[in-house]
């Protein structure tokens, strides 16, 4: 792939939770297969990956290049007339679905040459993408048709992923006091209500003779090299302390409305 341009980002393990016994007992169970995860380029930047997305669904943990999914098995692997495996190795749906949330956005194309009974375009048909594949086996390419016609394409909300905070739009604090959410002289408080501070009309805090921003102060009170002020402030609400992150994802998304 190198020697063709390409720049190789990654490259995925799948470990499979249920493999294939090697029943003569002559060499190793063949228990993974790798997926190449590339670039068109060694300087590209242009490729999709959807690290946030990835991290929520690790469970807000970073997401490792080693991936476990069982083989294709029950309901959804496809069978024959007469209840033969209608192809040899086809792959999980969960498997593809990954692939595609991690390095697709909605509406994108995707292409797989070796389409086989159709796992590529029912996964993308599901998540919202376009797709083209190719297959010169009549019959598999017969399945991959009555197969992906039973797909229904999740909705617009459902599509919806957990997005780069670095794409968002940058929301001082400031703009929170201005726009009425919080207001000068009002008192923001740590998590456990312990410690707090004043808000002043430039959207700076206070508390004894320290002032600065909501992250200088919340790290000078620490005695901590530095603390995220939009995590660590809270404001009171009806229900209890919420952190003053809660206004600045309401104001994002007033302005996202506003843009649409």
């Amino acid at each position: 792939l190198q020697t063709l341009g390409f720049w190789i980002l990654n490259d995925i393990v799948w470990r499979k939770s249920n493999p294939m016994p090697n029943f003569k007992g002559t060499r190793f169970t063949n228990a993974h297969e790798t997926l190449i995860w590339a670039a068109k380029g060694r300087g590209s930047r242009r490729y999709t990956f959807n690290y946030d997305a990835m991290k929520m669904a690790n469970d807000e943990l970073q997401m490792r290049s080693d991936w476990t999914f069982p083989l294709c098995t029950g309901e959804e692997r496809l069978k024959d007339e007469n209840g033969v495996k209608a192809h040899p190795t086809q792959k999980p749906e969960a498997l593809l679905r990954r692939v595609i949330l991690a390095s697709t956005k909605p509406g994108d194309i995707i292409l797989d040459p070796f389409f086989g009974t159709g796992t590529t375009g029912a996964a993308a048909k599901q998540l919202g993408r376009k797709f083209i594949g190719l297959e010169r086996e009549e019959q598999y390419a017969t399945l991959a048709r009555e197969r992906i016609a039973k797909v229904v394409p999740l909705t617009q909300e459902e599509l919806e992923v957990t997005g780069s905070k670095r794409s968002e739009p940058r929301i001082p604090f400031g703009q929170i006091v201005e726009s009425g959410m919080l207001r000068p002289g009002d008192t923001l408080y740590c998590s456990k209500g312990e410690r707090s501070a004043r808000v002043r009309a430039d959207g700076s805090l206070v508390i004894g003779d320290m002032a600065g921003s909501i992250h200088k102060v919340g790290a000078m009170i620490q005695s901590a090299p530095a603390c995220n002020g939009w995590t660590y402030w809270h404001f009171k609400t009806d229900k209890g302390l919420a952190p003053i992150d809660v206004l600045r994802m309401k104001m994002r998304s007033s302005l996202a409305q506003m843009a649409a």
